[in-house]
Protein backbone atom coordinates (compact mmCIF):
# COMPACT_ATOMS: atom_id res chain seq x y z
CA UNK A 1 0.00 0.00 0.00
CA UNK A 2 1.51 3.33 -1.01
CA UNK A 3 -0.92 5.59 0.80
CA UNK A 4 -0.17 7.16 4.16
CA UNK A 5 0.22 4.70 7.01
CA UNK A 6 0.81 5.76 10.59
CA UNK A 7 2.52 3.81 13.35
CA UNK A 8 0.75 3.66 16.69
CA UNK A 9 3.08 2.47 19.47
CA UNK A 10 1.00 1.20 22.37
CA UNK A 11 2.94 1.91 25.57
CA UNK A 12 0.35 2.65 28.25
CA UNK A 13 0.09 -0.79 29.88
CA UNK A 14 1.40 -0.93 33.42
CA UNK A 15 3.26 -4.23 33.05
CA UNK A 16 1.92 -5.65 36.30
CA UNK A 17 3.21 -9.20 35.66
CA UNK A 18 6.70 -7.80 35.06
CA UNK A 19 6.54 -5.62 38.18
CA UNK A 20 5.40 -8.58 40.33
CA UNK A 21 8.70 -10.28 39.57
CA UNK A 22 11.13 -7.37 39.07
CA UNK A 23 9.74 -4.94 41.66
CA UNK A 24 6.92 -2.42 41.75
CA UNK A 25 9.21 0.41 40.62
CA UNK A 26 10.53 -1.43 37.52
CA UNK A 27 9.08 -0.34 34.17
CA UNK A 28 9.56 -3.09 31.61
CA UNK A 29 9.73 -0.55 28.79
CA UNK A 30 12.91 0.88 30.34
CA UNK A 31 14.52 -2.45 31.24
CA UNK A 32 17.90 -3.23 29.68
CA UNK A 33 17.47 -5.71 26.88
CA UNK A 34 20.09 -7.32 24.62
CA UNK A 35 18.63 -6.96 21.15
CA UNK A 36 18.89 -9.32 18.22
CA UNK A 37 21.71 -7.09 16.95
CA UNK A 38 23.66 -7.72 20.17
CA UNK A 39 23.32 -4.16 21.47
CA UNK A 40 21.84 -3.55 24.92
CA UNK A 41 19.13 -0.89 24.87
CA UNK A 42 15.86 -0.35 26.68
CA UNK A 43 12.91 -2.43 25.48
CA UNK A 44 11.13 0.64 24.10
CA UNK A 45 14.23 1.83 22.23
CA UNK A 46 14.53 -1.51 20.43
CA UNK A 47 10.86 -1.21 19.44
CA UNK A 48 11.35 2.34 18.14
CA UNK A 49 14.53 1.43 16.23
CA UNK A 50 12.70 -1.38 14.43
CA UNK A 51 10.09 0.96 12.92
CA UNK A 52 10.39 1.50 9.17
CA UNK A 53 12.14 4.82 8.44
CA UNK A 54 9.65 5.54 5.64
CA UNK A 55 6.78 5.82 8.12
CA UNK A 56 7.17 9.34 9.40
CA UNK A 57 3.76 9.60 11.09
CA UNK A 58 4.50 8.04 14.48
CA UNK A 59 2.34 8.25 17.56
CA UNK A 60 3.21 6.79 20.96
CA UNK A 61 0.32 6.34 23.40
CA UNK A 62 1.32 6.25 27.05
CA UNK A 63 0.55 7.58 30.51
CA UNK A 64 1.93 10.79 32.00
CA UNK A 65 4.01 8.93 34.61
CA UNK A 66 6.57 7.74 32.02
CA UNK A 67 8.77 10.79 31.26
CA UNK A 68 11.74 8.65 30.11
CA UNK A 69 9.59 6.69 27.66
CA UNK A 70 8.15 9.97 26.35
CA UNK A 71 11.60 11.52 25.83
CA UNK A 72 12.86 8.40 24.05
CA UNK A 73 9.82 8.33 21.76
CA UNK A 74 10.22 12.01 20.92
CA UNK A 75 13.88 11.39 20.04
CA UNK A 76 12.62 8.84 17.48
CA UNK A 77 10.14 11.27 15.95
CA UNK A 78 6.98 10.22 17.75
CA UNK A 79 4.11 12.48 18.68
CA UNK A 80 2.92 11.70 22.19
CA UNK A 81 -0.68 10.99 23.17
CA UNK A 82 -1.25 10.82 26.92
CA UNK A 83 -4.15 8.84 28.28
CA UNK A 84 -5.40 8.12 31.80
CA UNK A 85 -6.20 4.46 31.16
CA UNK A 86 -3.79 1.59 30.61
CA UNK A 87 -6.37 -0.38 28.61
CA UNK A 88 -5.40 -1.64 25.16
CA UNK A 89 -8.70 -0.52 23.62
CA UNK A 90 -8.38 3.00 25.01
CA UNK A 91 -4.80 3.20 23.71
CA UNK A 92 -5.71 2.10 20.19
CA UNK A 93 -8.69 4.47 20.03
CA UNK A 94 -6.61 7.45 21.23
CA UNK A 95 -3.76 6.70 18.82
CA UNK A 96 -5.98 6.36 15.76
CA UNK A 97 -7.98 9.48 16.71
CA UNK A 98 -4.70 11.43 16.71
CA UNK A 99 -4.15 10.64 13.02
CA UNK A 100 -7.60 9.59 11.79
CA UNK A 101 -7.01 11.18 8.37
CA UNK A 102 -4.53 8.47 7.37
CA UNK A 103 -5.19 5.50 5.09
CA UNK A 104 -4.09 2.90 7.62
CA UNK A 105 -2.42 2.23 10.93
CA UNK A 106 0.23 -0.17 12.11
CA UNK A 107 -0.31 -1.18 15.75
CA UNK A 108 3.01 -1.84 17.47
CA UNK A 109 3.24 -3.08 21.05
CA UNK A 110 5.79 -1.24 23.17
CA UNK A 111 6.95 -4.45 24.86
CA UNK A 112 7.91 -6.42 21.73
CA UNK A 113 11.58 -5.56 21.11
CA UNK A 114 12.58 -8.57 19.00
CA UNK A 115 10.49 -8.14 15.85
CA UNK A 116 12.67 -7.99 12.76
CA UNK A 117 12.28 -4.80 10.67
CA UNK A 118 11.74 -7.06 7.64
CA UNK A 119 8.67 -8.57 9.34
CA UNK A 120 7.27 -5.09 9.95
CA UNK A 121 7.81 -4.24 6.27
CA UNK A 122 6.00 -7.42 5.17
CA UNK A 123 3.00 -6.58 7.34
CA UNK A 124 2.89 -3.07 5.84
CA UNK A 125 2.66 -4.49 2.33
CA UNK A 126 -0.48 -6.43 3.33
CA UNK A 127 -2.42 -3.34 4.45
CA UNK A 128 -5.15 -2.11 2.15
CA UNK A 129 -8.24 -0.01 2.83
CA UNK A 130 -10.43 -3.06 3.52
CA UNK A 131 -7.91 -5.43 5.08
CA UNK A 132 -6.15 -6.29 8.31
CA UNK A 133 -2.57 -7.46 7.86
CA UNK A 134 -1.15 -9.79 10.50
CA UNK A 135 2.13 -11.70 10.73
CA UNK A 136 1.84 -15.46 11.17
CA UNK A 137 4.64 -17.49 12.75
CA UNK A 138 4.13 -21.27 12.89
CA UNK A 139 0.36 -20.85 12.54
CA UNK A 140 0.06 -18.23 15.32
CA UNK A 141 -1.02 -14.63 14.83
CA UNK A 142 1.59 -12.13 16.05
CA UNK A 143 2.36 -8.40 15.99
CA UNK A 144 2.47 -5.77 14.65
CA UNK A 145 -1.00 -5.69 13.08
CA UNK A 146 -1.94 -3.33 10.26
CA UNK A 147 -5.45 -1.93 9.73
CA UNK A 148 -6.75 -0.24 6.61
CA UNK A 149 -8.91 2.88 6.43
CA UNK A 150 -12.23 0.96 6.56
CA UNK A 151 -11.51 0.07 10.19
CA UNK A 152 -11.12 3.66 11.45
CA UNK A 153 -14.51 3.86 13.15
CA UNK A 154 -14.15 0.43 14.73
CA UNK A 155 -10.67 1.21 16.05
CA UNK A 156 -11.76 4.56 17.51
CA UNK A 157 -14.75 2.88 19.19
CA UNK A 158 -12.57 0.49 21.21
CA UNK A 159 -12.35 1.00 24.96
CA UNK A 160 -11.10 -0.55 28.15
CA UNK A 161 -8.87 -3.59 27.98
CA UNK A 162 -10.48 -4.94 24.85
CA UNK A 163 -8.12 -4.92 21.91
CA UNK A 164 -8.90 -4.95 18.19
CA UNK A 165 -9.28 -8.73 17.78
CA UNK A 166 -13.10 -8.49 17.31
CA UNK A 167 -12.49 -6.39 14.17
CA UNK A 168 -10.89 -9.41 12.48
CA UNK A 169 -14.39 -10.80 11.88
CA UNK A 170 -15.45 -7.61 10.06
CA UNK A 171 -13.00 -7.60 7.18
CA UNK A 172 -10.47 -9.37 5.08
CA UNK A 173 -7.50 -10.70 7.04
CA UNK A 174 -4.23 -10.92 5.13
CA UNK A 175 -2.03 -13.51 6.82
CA UNK A 176 1.64 -12.65 6.27
CA UNK A 177 3.83 -15.72 6.79
CA UNK A 178 7.09 -14.73 8.49
CA UNK A 179 10.05 -16.67 9.80
CA UNK A 180 10.43 -14.53 12.89
CA UNK A 181 9.69 -15.75 16.44
CA UNK A 182 9.99 -12.09 17.50
CA UNK A 183 6.42 -11.43 16.31
CA UNK A 184 5.18 -13.61 19.18
CA UNK A 185 7.70 -12.52 21.85
CA UNK A 186 6.47 -9.92 24.34
CA UNK A 187 8.40 -8.99 27.46
CA UNK A 188 5.76 -9.76 30.05
CA UNK A 189 8.23 -11.04 32.69
CA UNK A 190 11.95 -10.30 33.20
CA UNK A 191 13.08 -13.68 31.81
CA UNK A 192 11.67 -12.63 28.44
CA UNK A 193 14.24 -9.79 28.19
CA UNK A 194 16.63 -12.31 26.63
CA UNK A 195 15.63 -13.63 23.22
CA UNK A 196 16.27 -17.33 22.71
Amino acid sequence: MTESIGVIVLAAGQGSRFRQVAGADKDKLLADCPGRDGAVRSVIEHVLRNLPPALDKRVLVTTADRPQVIRMAQAYGCEIVLIESSGMGDSIAAGVAECAQLDGWLMVLGDMPFILPSSVEQVLVGISHDSISVPVQNGEYGHPVGFGRDFAAGLMALSGDRGAKPLFAQGRVVEVAVDDPGVLWDVDVPEKLTFL
